[in-house]
């Protein structure tokens, strides 16, 4: 399934309870399979050439997103990036977990999360085999990534991913969601609202969300 963009403001004014596409695909997914939503858990991971992110949170504020940095939230994201890639040909996929704060807490200074949640959930990753390393350093995880010394990075909150993926181009981007039972993907970007009639607006992103769709089913048994 290839989506095209929505807006989000829209559906909530509809009435729609679920904040997005994603969500809303992973509850109809979860009631297709009969179990509840917390028994079917999706990530978002955008690409672009050269970089991938999966995030730990999705759409919620930065305070909610804060909170939702614990030791089980964490590892779950860590596991599902690691089946997704299984699923797709990469067993040995190296994981690259950013931390939450700068310069990764520094020791306790900056913050006390990499210490006590994101590191003891690396640690217990590594414990099943997964190649998992960090906290790195959030300013500089995704330029190491970039230049090929991981294959995805698990960024703590929404823009902490999205922001060094969409620097390298819109035109690029994709969002793929982890954990569904079927495969799904969609462009990075929104309406564009003020593009509309224009035939100014560029389907690049779309095309490239195709792609990665197509991609994904030849290499997904």
């Amino acid at each position: 399934m290839v989506t095209a963009p929505v807006h989000k403001e829209a559906l909530a004014m509809a009435g729609l309870a679920h904040p997005g596409h994603t969500e809303f695909l992973q509850a109809l997914a979860a009631e297709h399979a009969g179990v509840g939503v917390d028994q079917m858990p999706v990530r978002m991971m955008l690409s672009a050439p050269g970089l991938s992110t999966v995030l730990v949170s999705i759409h919620v504020s930065l305070r909610q997103a804060l909170e939702a940095v614990t030791f089980a939230q964490v590892l779950e994201t860590v596991r599902i990036t690691a089946a997704h890639f299984s699923r797709c040909g990469m067993p040995r996929a190296r994981i690259a977990v950013a931390g939450l704060n700068p310069h990764a807490g520094e020791g306790g200074l900056f913050g006390r999360e990499e210490l006590d949640v994101i590191a003891p959930a690396i640690e217990q990753a590594r414990s099943e085999g997964l190649i998992v390393s960090g906290p790195h350093p959030p300013d500089t995880v995704f330029m190491r990534a970039r230049q090929g010394e991981f294959d995805v990075v698990v960024a703590m909150y929404h823009d902490q991913g999205l922001i060094p993926v969409k620097l390298l181009g819109l035109e690029h981007g994709v969002n793929t969601t982890l954990g569904l039972p079927l495969i799904r993907t969609s462009p990075d970007h929104g309406t564009a609202f003020d593009l509309a009639g224009t035939g100014q607006a560029d389907p690049s992103s779309l095309l490239a969300a195709i792609d990665v769709a197509l991609q994904m089913g030849k290499a997904v048994p």
